[in-house]
């Protein structure tokens, strides 16, 4: 069982507003949070000075927040959406998001993921780890969380076991992470799941796209390895981009040793990213992301 995680803040709501930019929103947002009677502890924004876009993140407590909060989602619908065409989202702090996680045999993310989480530093839940192997099974379960085997059928026509995952996760969890999933998810999956989808890509992309880039990097002799966390999209590695990081590497370097230092680099970001995504630190604008 995780221990409670700090990031979990009681009586605290975080409220994510985006569209078009115009006079007024600032104040707009900092007048409703104050007649709600809450107060601002954190105020992120950002406008895009070549598309007029506008984001915003403001964390807010308020006493007794469960009970204000549907009082506080009709002024803030009335306020931005009516008077301002704005898009927006308000989440309670205190509620741990239920992040599923699918994995295939490599394992160091996956255990990477459930460690972080028994320590408390992800604002999360994990209902249930998936996977087409069965090689983990008895690690994920000795941290107390439920493991279930879904083997990938041979072929291209993945439908059936894409049925029984789905089964398994839709109404269940509110985002999925890929940790090392080594099956590509169809369209028809990724809408019916109805969930934000994170993988990490063991590249620094737009480079290496695809299977096997650390052979990829040591045929090219590059001179940096990274990962990349992105959202999955029906284009395989194409999807927003939430974080990525690179170490050095040289001639010397065996395809091994890139493999096991990229491991280090891929455990990094992606636990990142999913902080950032369970804290609601992540905006999604087109292929984009702004990340406060």
């Amino acid at each position: 069982m995780a221990v409670h995680s700090p990031h979990l803040l009681p009586d605290h709501a975080c409220l994510v507003v985006h569209g078009k930019d115009r006079p007024g929103i600032i104040a707009a947002v900092s007048a409703l949070i104050a007649r709600n009677e809450g107060n601002i502890v954190a105020f992120d924004q950002y406008a895009d000075p070549d598309t007029g876009e506008y984001f915003q993140r403001v964390v807010f407590q308020r006493a007794n927040l469960a009970a204000a909060l549907p009082g506080i989602e009709r002024d803030v619908a009335a306020t931005l959406r009516d008077g301002f065409e704005l898009e927006w989202t308000i989440t309670d702090q205190s509620v741990p998001k239920r992040m599923a996680i699918l994995s295939s045999k490599q394992d160091h993310c996956l255990l990477d993921l459930l460690w972080r989480h028994r320590r408390g530093e992800l604002p999360v839940t994990v209902p249930m780890v998936v996977s087409n192997h069965t090689t983990s099974a008895e690690d994920v379960r000795s941290f107390g969380i439920p493991f279930f085997h879904v083997p990938s059928v041979p072929g291209p026509d993945k439908s059936a076991s894409e049925a029984k995952i789905l089964e398994l996760l839709v109404g269940n969890v509110d985002f999925v992470v890929l940790a090392r999933y080594m099956q590509i998810l169809s369209e028809d999956f990724l809408d019916k799941l109805g969930v934000p989808v994170i993988n990490i890509h063991h590249s620094f992309l737009p480079a290496f796209i695809g299977a096997d880039p650390y052979k990829k990097a040591k045929e090219r002799g590059v001179k940096l390895i990274g990962a990349t966390s992105h959202y999955v999209t029906g284009d395989l590695d194409e999807g927003p981009i939430i974080d990525q990081d690179t170490i050095r590497a040289t001639h010397a370097d065996s395809l091994a040793e890139l493999v096991r230092r990229g491991a280090d680099v891929e455990r990094q970001v992606l636990s990142r990213a999913v902080r950032w995504h369970a804290e609601d630190r992540v905006i999604r604008h087109g292929n984009h992301t702004i990340i406060f």
